[in-house]
Parts: structure tokens; sequence; C-alpha cells
């Protein structure tokens, strides 16, 4: 069900569902105050201004009652967040799909502490193009080839072709070299938890495999060519790691540290390299290469 508010300065607006029973709070303002404190006199003041709507459109009261399970929609103030200091280069447009060369520390879509500095956001705001939807995700460390759809009519057909991995996708990596004999093959079944940080590898039926190449060496590092066969969260990472080449520039694996989400000296040395597949619309070849570089040098 489309939202009732349009999409503003590049921003969906954000859908809050109502608890499965009232409980203590009788009215939506009373429930929205209580879940959200910090935010209580400026959702107080979106109520007064008519800016909290139901899911028909209609605003949300002061003494609306709260029913269960039901949606409020509103625009959230975007957080305070450091400026990502690096641009998504478009690589290809037209009137279906737009391709950028994202950057690392850039995230895809907006997600707790970013919602500006994302990839859409900008992207929407760079168009004039509140259509634009990405077609996949990559993660906000990862830097690469990313696909936007640009139409609403065309978005289900890109969309369900990366979920159903009719493409080929290939990365490039810097980890320390090995003496492993190459191309190796790496197949492990990887879960994440909900509210874990790491996926992380367990015994059970495979549901990950990735094919390594080394491409060079320059003294301890080498520059790996990796083709994931499967899309689980984090798997690259995972799989270099398990064979003791965690990625240069890994703040998670194999063991996670501390990073200022502005630092920017040590990015992770992962690309989206390119994206190959057949247009779902028209049926013609399409190869996306990303401009960008990695360092084969320590951070």
């Amino acid at each position: 069900m489309p939202a009732p508010l349009p999409i503003r300065d590049g921003l969906n607006p954000t859908r809050i569902r109502m608890p499965d029973a009232p409980a203590e709070h009788a009215t939506i303002v009373e429930y929205l105050v209580a879940r959200f404190p910090r935010d209580a006199e400026a959702l107080r003041a979106k109520v007064t201004d008519g800016e909290v709507v139901d899911a028909a459109g209609r605003p949300v009261l002061v003494d609306t009652p709260l029913v269960p399970r039901a949606d409020v929609y509103l625009y959230r103030d975007p957080p305070v967040e450091p400026e990502v200091p690096f641009t998504a280069p478009i690589l290809y447009r037209d009137d279906a799909i737009v391709v950028v060369d994202k950057p690392h520390f850039l995230a895809t879509t907006p997600r707790g502490r970013f919602v500006v500095q994302t990839a859409l956001t900008r992207l929407r705001r760079e168009l004039g193009n509140d259509a634009l939807s990405p077609a996949h995700r990559l993660d906000r460390l990862t830097a690469g080839v990313l696909v936007f759809t640009a139409r609403q009519d065309v978005r289900r057909a890109y969309q369900e072709m990366f979920r159903e991995r009719s493409m080929v996708k290939v990365y490039e990596a810097v980890a320390p070299d090995s003496p492993i004999s190459f191309p190796h093959t790496v197949i492990s079944r990887i879960v994440k938890d909900r509210g874990s940080l790491q996926a992380t590898e367990v015994p059970g039926e495979p549901n990950s495999e990735t094919v390594i190449e080394k491409v060079c060496t320059v003294g301890d590092l080498a520059l790996y060519r990796l083709h994931p066969r499967t899309g689980k969260t984090h798997q690259l990472r995972v799989h270099m790691a398990s064979l003791g080449l965690p990625i240069v520039g890994d703040s998670l694996y194999p063991v996670p540290r501390d990073v200022a989400v502005d630092d920017y000296r040590d990015p992770l040395r992962l690309l989206a390299r390119s994206i190959e597949f057949t247009d779902p619309l028209t049926g013609a070849p399409r190869h996306f290469a990303s401009q960008r570089t990695l360092a084969l040098s320590p951070p």
C-alpha cells in the first residue's frame, strides 16, 4: 500500500505502526511521545501542524484514539550526520535506470544514523527524481557499481533480476598474500542473527559460495577478484576472513574494532568492480564497470 505522503526533499515519509494493543496509551500522540521521548516536543508540533497522518491521509489530532496495528505517517527530522566528502559519479543513465560509482562510506539507502548522506537521497536531489529506487544494495563501506531504477513501473523487473541473481557480479579486494592455490572456491553456511553486527559460518547445509582468484601481489598484499555465486550478508568479507585473509580496512572481520563514522583514513578495500546482465525490459546486454581503484598498500 503506497504511503499517503509524498517523498519530500528526497526522503520518504516514515511509517510507524501502532502496538498490538492500546495498553496504557489511549491516543496516538501519547504512544508516539512515549516511544520517542527525545522527539516529544517535535512530534507534538508536527501533530499541531497537521504533518502526522493515518493510512488514509487524514491528519492525526491530539485526541485521535490509538487503533491497534494501525499505521501513521510523518516526516522525521533527519539526524545530525557528518557529510561524506566523496561523490558518486553517474556511469550510465536512461529513462529506466541510473548507474552510479558509489564511494566508500556512503550508505545506499537511509537507515539509522545515515539519512541525507546516502546514495539514494543524494541522487534523488541531484536528478530531481523522487521515483529513484535501488535495484540492489551495497554495504556502506563497500564501493563500486550500484544500479537504481528511475521509474516505478520498471522497479519490479530489475529488483527481481537481482533477487534471482540472474546477473554476473565481480568484486575486487585487497588482502594479505596467501600461498593458497587459486582459483579457490569457498562454500559454507552463513547466518546473521538479528541484533548481531557479524555474520558467522555455522555447520549445516551450505547457502553461500564464492570463487576467489588472485590477480597480482605487491609486497605482503595481493589483489583478489571475487565471484559471488550467492548473496548472503557480508559473504565476501566472511569468506575472505575464514581463509585467514581479512580484507584490508575491515573493521568487523575477523574481530570488530571501533572506528568513528567520519574517520575516512582506512577504507574497506572491497570494490564492486562490475555488473553484467541482460536487460529485463529490452533484452539488450548490459555491462557496467567501476572507474575506481583499490590501493595496494598498507593503511
